[in-house]
């Protein structure tokens, strides 16, 4: 019996103590170490009481009961009959005052649906720790915002703490299809399993929106841009409710994706004109069948006109009067058209930077009130490092949203770790000087210098099947990043990466500096080895794995020549007055100092001059060795976050630590490469010696040309 016993004890041991496998994300909750912070924790969460019932504070229950066991070791307790019994507050402000009459002690009226204000409240004599909101879902993203704060030990029971969003539509844009394949994708196949739907159920779906509402997103497009129009079928609009069910009382609304030829598709039309009266009716029908199924449902993304995505275009008309034609169907039921800015055709005569602001900027003002262009944070296509999209500043009567991507398509995808909350930050910190001198990029999408009321920042996800969700460990730090700009787009990389490594490690790790410092030079690290000094579009054709500096053929503007027109004269694109002249629609402060070589920061200076090989830089190095250097020090810098993640090896748990060691492995092997092949290339149209202060680049340039990767994860398909 006694061995029976132990074998048993031995067990539950086992089982008790789990593998650190990535899946809980920045919600993996751990025992509070310091005591007294313990102790106050332990005490107000032995009396909980809330002011009402519904779903959101269900889903507030189910969250503490996951994470205060493991915090304080004991369960929460709930003071179910009398309010001055409870020792924790959690409603409405209207639920308080109905109750208890501190209507106007609260100061959270102007913090809006999904504001919330947290501290003690002073009731006959005795203190109540209190997590308000104008509205449940307020609450739960104050909750979130007290574990996490719990989490981290920073929590101080005694202040105020109050918060509310900058952005009112914080989104996730899936680019899954329905035969679960992502485009773009990196960790595995989608977590949409249609097949399945509506029957069977995935939990990893609650998991899911829990992680979403921790870090305040309360959006979600589940498909693809390049869209598939059975979506729009009855069939599948009973599964997408399914979906949507689950995530309202997280407070997040679905999206659709629609084809814009879904009319001819889905409808036998012969038309998909905006203008024709059939078509009209088509969207019409197909909104209320929507609508009828998910009351909430939040609208359509839609690209059009794009990468051969049908659109107005086939049919005489603009992008106003595409979008407006959705916008009439939705409005009534309050939906949304966001309309994609991502437009260009290898048939127009322009510069591929200059072709979004040419379609809009002549459409300023002609969209409906509830159409929002959605524009990437730069003009070519996601690099690893753009200026900023010139269309922030350039429009003043249109709503305006930011798309960012969370998944690392020309970035190393998921073998690399690049932290993208720094490069984030400098593209919201840009000053567009429109429509003010001082008007930023984030002052633009958060309505604060426009006064646009509907305000959006999507993120093309990075999410997958993968046990860990984003294939890379560091991947989830891009999800969290972009949740927490979406939330407040003023905040800095640095205190992001703080909050996300010390919610993912624990605050009292050993060296979780270190964690922090690969982080905020990891995407500096990257441009270097990839695309230093302005450089861009320069990667392998199609898979976008690893570079490709010799891509020619086909579309020009699907080549890497046609971007760094790399000869015997120098290397760069031209687009000052004298080449494609795209820096005429920035602002003329902006114009005036980036038309010079001289002036413009060097981190751009290749993507507006075509320059001699023998120019001087800042440094005083030609333009030859400075790249060189560049993609020098992007190598080093790699090998130099291997040394310093081994250094936290008896820190970490090894099942993390392992799987970050061999990616980082990959990483300095990508990085030579990406050095090796594209300096080799280079050189022959230099004809200069590689500098003796760098690492010779080794290899053979046709080997590097020959290589194939036709089987890389997540290429678009053809439909």
């Amino acid at each position: 019996m006694k061995n029976l016993f132990y074998a048993f004890l031995f067990f539950f041991c086992i089982q008790s103590v789990q593998a650190k496998d990535g899946y809980d994300l920045w919600l993996d909750y751990s025992s509070i170490k310091t005591p007294a912070i313990r102790s106050e924790a332990e005490s107000f969460f032995s009396g909980i009481y809330f002011f009402g019932k519904n779903p959101t504070y269900n889903a507030i229950q189910f969250e503490m009961e996951k994470a205060i066991p493991i915090m304080i070791g004991k369960s929460p307790i709930y003071a179910t009959d009398r309010i001055n019994s409870a020792k924790m507050w959690l409603g409405t402000r209207e639920e308080l005052a109905q109750v208890i009459g501190l209507d106007q002690q609260m100061e959270i009226k102007n913090l809006g649906d999904e504001g919330y204000w947290m501290g003690p409240i002073e009731f006959q004599g005795k203190t109540y720790f209190s997590i308000i909101g104008n509205k449940p879902i307020g609450v739960l993203y104050g909750v979130f915002r007290l574990l996490q704060e719990i989490q981290r030990e920073q929590i101080d029971f005694k202040e105020e703490l109050s918060d509310s969003p900058k952005v009112k539509i914080r989104m996730l844009n899936h680019w899954d299809n329905l035969d679960r394949t992502v485009e773009r994708g990196y960790a595995g196949f989608s977590i949409w399993d249609w097949h399945k739907l509506p029957g069977y159920v995935d939990p990893r779906y609650i998991d899911y929106a829990r992680a979403n509402a921790s870090i305040g997103i309360n959006a979600v497009s589940l498909t693809n841009v390049n869209a598939n129009a059975w979506i729009l079928r009855p069939d599948f609009i009973e599964k997408v409710k399914v979906l949507a069910d689950i995530f309202r009382p997280y407070g997040i609304k679905v999206y659709l994706t629609a084809r814009f030829s879904a009319p001819i598709e889905l409808g036998g039309l012969e038309t998909a004109d905006p203008l024709n009266s059939e078509v009209a009716a088509f969207w019409k029908e197909k909104v209320g069948m929507i609508y009828k199924a998910i009351p909430d449902f939040g609208g359509f993304v839609v690209k059009a006109n794009s990468e051969g995505q049908p659109g107005p275009h086939e049919y005489g008309r603009n992008h106003a009067e595409g979008a407006n034609m959705l916008a009439d169907a939705l409005a009534p039921y309050k939906g949304l058209v966001i309309w994609r800015a991502f437009v260009y055709s290898h048939e127009i005569d322009e510069d591929r930077h200059k072709q979004a602001n040419l379609e809009f900027e002549p459409l300023d003002g002609k969209f409906k009130e509830n159409v929002i262009i959605q524009v990437k944070n730069g003009a070519i296509d996601f690099q690893p490092r753009e200026p900023f999209h010139p269309l922030f500043g350039a429009v003043k009567s249109t709503n305006l949203g930011m798309e960012f991507q969370i998944t690392q398509e020309y970035l190393g995808q998921a073998t690399q770790l690049v932290y993208l909350g720094t490069f984030w930050e400098e593209v919201l910190k840009s000053n567009t000087y429109r429509p003010k001198s001082s008007s930023t990029v984030a002052k633009i999408i958060d309505g604060t210098d426009t006064g646009q009321k509907l305000t959006l920042m999507a993120g093309v996800s990075n999410i997958g099947t993968d046990r860990n969700w984003t294939g890379h460990l560091f991947g989830q730090s891009n999800w969290y990043a972009f949740g927490r700009l979406a939330w407040d787009p003023y905040l800095s990389s640095e205190k992001i990466a703080e909050e996300w490594s010390e919610l993912t490690f624990g605050p009292k790790l050993s060296g979780i500096e270190k964690i922090q410092g690969i982080m905020i030079n990891s995407h500096e690290a990257a441009v270097n080895y990839m695309t230093p000094l302005g450089l861009h579009h320069i990667m392998g054709r199609s898979h976008h794995y690893g570079p490709g500096p010799w891509v020619e053929g086909g579309r020009a503007d699907w080549t890497s020549l046609y971007y760094h027109r790399a000869g015997s004269d120098g290397i760069g694109f031209d687009r000052t007055s004298s080449g494609s002249n795209a820096l005429n629609q920035y602002a003329p402060e902006i114009a005036e100092v980036w038309s010079d070589p001289k002036k413009i920061p060097e981190k751009y200076l290749l993507w507006f001059h075509h320059l001699p090989w023998d120019f001087e830089l800042k440094s005083g190095n030609s333009l030859w060795k400075e790249i060189t250097l560049h993609y020098d020090q992007g190598v080093k810098s790699s090998r130099s976050f291997l040394q310093t993640w081994q250094s936290l090896e008896n820190v970490i748990d090894e099942e993390r630590f392992d799987h970050v060691n061999q990616l980082l492995k990959i990483q300095i092997k990508e990085a030579e490469w990406w050095r090796n092949a594209c300096l080799l290339y280079f050189q022959t149209f230099a004809d200069r010696p590689f500098p003796s202060e760098i690492e010779q680049p080794e290899g053979d340039l046709e080997y590097y040309k020959s290589l194939s990767f036709p089987f890389a994860p997540g290429i678009k398909p053809n439909w």
